[in-house]
């Protein structure tokens, strides 16, 4: 099944979430500040994102500015950048959704990368 990892106050998430419903496409919701995504999924959206390890960080969010990531994660080894991500889910972009078993791997709201692949399934 399909699974969103969703922040409540997020307006990007709150669309995503509305246009899974409008859809009727089922899935289970996941808050991701407190249960951020595991390693398993993390590197499975990386693989997806054909390693660009910046897709998967919110980059506009007070945490990666307060760590300094901009600067840091350009140096850092990809499995320190998956172990963050792992245990700080304010640093992942979101909504990140993700269903392995249907090469599902999407990060962030863009409708149409969506529709491509969320719609195909039917």
């Amino acid at each position: 099944m399909l699974k969103i990892y969703a922040y409540s106050g997020c307006s990007t998430c709150k669309n995503a979430l509305k246009w899974l419903k409008q859809h009727a496409i089922a899935f289970e919701e996941v808050p991701i500040r407190e249960t951020p995504p595991s390693l398993a999924e993390l590197t499975a959206m990386l693989a997806a994102h054909k390693g660009d390890l910046r897709k998967l960080f919110n980059v506009s969010g007070l945490d990666y500015r307060t760590l300094g990531l901009k600067d840091k994660l350009p140096t850092m080894s990809t499995d320190a950048a998956l172990k963050l991500l792992a245990k700080n889910g304010n640093l992942v972009k979101r909504p990140f959704a993700i269903d392995t078993k249907n090469s599902v791997h999407l990060v962030g709201y863009k409708e149409p990368e969506w529709q491509a692949a969320l719609l195909h399934r039917r």
